[in-house]
């Protein structure tokens, strides 16, 4: 099994402060993140003027304001984000953001964003399908929220204006979202059909979910994380705080080393095990010369260091060679009878 990519979803935690969105990056690096995820707009162009909030943005917040209201607190200027992304290279984690608009898709390509994260809300945008497709770069998708048949269009259309490799990441789009709305089976479903690479975006509480998925199969990792799911903000609560996304990372990658090649065979360590653990055949009783060899007289113990108890159809029925005495091991040859 290929290296986990593990996303660590700083998104908009940052509170639109450089300053937290640098201290986010650093704890990321130092979870054992490959990369910090950032959410890169702008405001004129994400949401109009009256678009409501979600939901669990007006619990989290607490406001039942706009959207653009909230956004506008949420948002790095663009010079912000150039300095995010060359801190990142300093302390050797990789920069990603998903871009919200085309002005904001173009503006990270300037910097040298040469892989895509597209979210699930951008799933059946057209234009920025499109845009994002012709960098003929590599694109991760979500798919909280679809249907199939949408996944299928966006898929369809991504490659047929020339997008690298696609990996599509299951995601259920609540905050948390219930255990009982994840539907892991899903990961199957999209690699089955589509035969290309998926992973999991996990919005629920807790980390198990996310370490399951890589035990079915996902190739990528996305958690939100923050330095403190009390902060005000939209999706502090939803987010694991570092010791968390260290756990995480930490677990993730032992289940990676468990996973193995598929080969059914005996390790090393078991091989050492084999003769304490395993059984040979033995006399249940003290056994005389000429003695046949029966299942009344014959009897399986450890260590395996003898007879191969699967051989007891050819032991049976032989006569014995020599005298045993009760618990001794058979040895070979045995006479016939």
């Amino acid at each position: 099994m290929s290296r986990v990519l593990i996303i660590a979803e700083a998104g908009v935690n940052h509170n639109g402060d450089i300053h937290l969105a640098k201290k986010l990056a650093a704890a990321a690096k130092d979870c054992g993140a490959d990369i910090v995820k950032f959410q890169t707009a702008k405001l004129e162009s994400l949401v109009t003027d009256y678009a409501p909030m979600a939901e669990y943005q007006k619990e989290n917040v607490k406001s039942a304001a706009l959207q653009k209201e909230m956004i506008r607190k949420l948002l790095l200027t663009y010079e912000e984000f150039v300095e995010l992304s060359e801190y990142c290279g300093e302390i050797g984690i990789r920069f990603l953001s998903t871009p919200f608009d085309t002005d904001s898709i173009d503006f990270l390509a300037g910097i040298g964003c040469t892989l895509w994260k597209i979210p699930s809300g951008e799933i059946t945008n057209y234009p920025y399908l499109v845009k994002i497709a012709k960098f003929h770069q590599p694109i991760i998708l979500s798919t909280g929220m679809s249907t199939l048949k949408e996944v299928e269009d966006a898929v369809e259309l991504l490659k047929n204006n020339g997008a690298g490799e696609v990996t599509l990441l299951h995601c259920t789009t609540e905050y948390p979202a219930p255990f009982k709305d994840v539907n892991l089976k899903a990961l199957k479903t999209l690699r089955d059909k589509f035969e290309c690479p998926v992973g999991y975006s996990d919005h629920t509480s807790g980390i198990e979910i996310p370490i399951a998925a890589v035990g079915m199969g996902a190739v990528i990792i996305e958690k939100h994380f923050t330095l403190d799911q009390n902060m005000e903000g939209p999706d502090h609560k939803a987010s694991l705080e570092p010791d968390e996304l260290k756990m995480m990372v930490s677990a993730i990658r032992n289940i990676e080393e468990a996973m193995g090649d598929g080969i059914k065979r005996p390790f090393s360590g078991e091989i050492s095990n084999m003769a304490a653990a395993r059984k040979s055949i033995v006399a249940k009783c003290a056994i005389r010369t000429g003695e046949r060899l029966t299942e009344e007289n014959l009897t399986t113990k450890r260590p395996g260091t003898g007879i191969n108890p699967m051989r007891w159809n050819e032991v049976i029925g032989k006569t014995a060679d020599r005298d045993y005495e009760a618990d001794e091991m058979l040895q070979l040859p045995l006479t016939e009878t």
